[in-house]
């Protein structure tokens, strides 16, 4: 896609390091200026300078979010808005998981810490940039996880049995699922935008996975974490996915994901959703939780 973005406006979220920050190299090399809304400015500025390593003159803007608390979320929309420049691209890529910690923490906002940073959060940054999106007719990437596959939607919040992994798997189908009625919502409503789901597999190295890799095998995590420790993407070829899902002129809610084993690893293809996101009336639920919460 040479030369494609240049001159558009991305916003990459999570982009301070890992995948994220793979998919915003990516795109200030194509010539886009890459929004990085980050919650510490110095892992935010590192990313920054690693970028510039090797393109100094990437054209890339720091700005302060903090998905886990509504209140930065609607300042850095309503900055953005306020600023009348489109958004052209936008990857919803940030994301944590608190494995090894037992105990559930919840956001200031009083949601379940994963569910909020994962899914809300995210949720209502897409509703506050609408009228950027929209004016930029904004090619729209939803980063997910092998989780989503597996993830239950009976107790988001966590408080009737709680672990860091079943709660990371609920946010992440969750998002899945507000992903596909976004695409839905978009075609009734005629928005304009281009909305795609994608994920990256394992990056073994980076995040999420460097974490699945310290787990003892058969612990927590079982299968996911033996399978982890011998596949696996380096983390520019697990931010391609995202980068074909802004790219791609698919049918909206297509899938792009890994095209190896389990969707580990592997080049990027288009690929069937996982079952467990194509329930439509879960994924008006899912909407519906967005607009009740956030």
């Amino acid at each position: 896609m040479a030369g494609r973005w240049r001159g558009r406006r991305a916003l990459v979220t999570g982009a301070s390091n890992g995948v994220g920050r793979e998919i915003a190299r990516a795109l200030a090399a194509d010539g886009a200026h890459v929004l990085l809304p980050v919650r510490d400015r110095g892992r935010g500025e590192s990313a920054v300078r690693s970028i510039r390593e090797t393109m100094p003159d990437a054209s890339l803007e720091l700005c302060d979010l903090d998905l886990a608390d509504f209140a930065t979320v609607t300042s850095l929309g309503e900055n953005l808005c306020a600023a009348g420049e489109p958004i052209e691209l936008y990857v919803i890529n940030a994301g944590i998981i608190l494995l090894g910690d037992r105990e559930r923490h919840v956001s200031a906002d009083g949601h379940e810490l994963h569910l909020q940073t994962n899914f809300l959060g995210h949720a209502a940054l897409t509703r506050e940039l609408m009228p950027a999106l929209r004016e930029g007719s904004a090619r729209i990437a939803v980063e997910l996880s092998v989780a989503a596959a597996r993830g239950r939607l009976d107790d988001l919040e966590g408080e009737r049995r709680y672990s860091a992994w079943r709660a990371y798997a609920g946010s992440k189908r969750a998002l899945g699922l507000w992903g596909v009625e976004l695409a839905r919502q978009n075609a009734l409503e005629n928005w304009g935008l281009g909305v795609n789901l994608c994920h990256p597999g394992v990056a073994p190295d980076t995040g999420i996975a460097a974490e699945l890799r310290r787990r003892v095998p058969g612990g927590e995590l079982g299968m996911m974490a033996r399978l982890a420790r011998y596949l696996g993407n380096p983390p520019a070829r697990a931010a391609e996915p995202a980068l074909m899902a802004l790219e791609r002129d698919a049918a909206p809610g297509s899938f792009f994901a890994p095209g190896g084993p389990f969707g580990l690893s592997g080049a990027p293809r288009e690929r069937r959703l996982f079952r467990s996101l194509r329930n439509d009336r879960e994924a008006r639920l899912m909407w519906d939780l967005t607009e009740a919460a956030c």
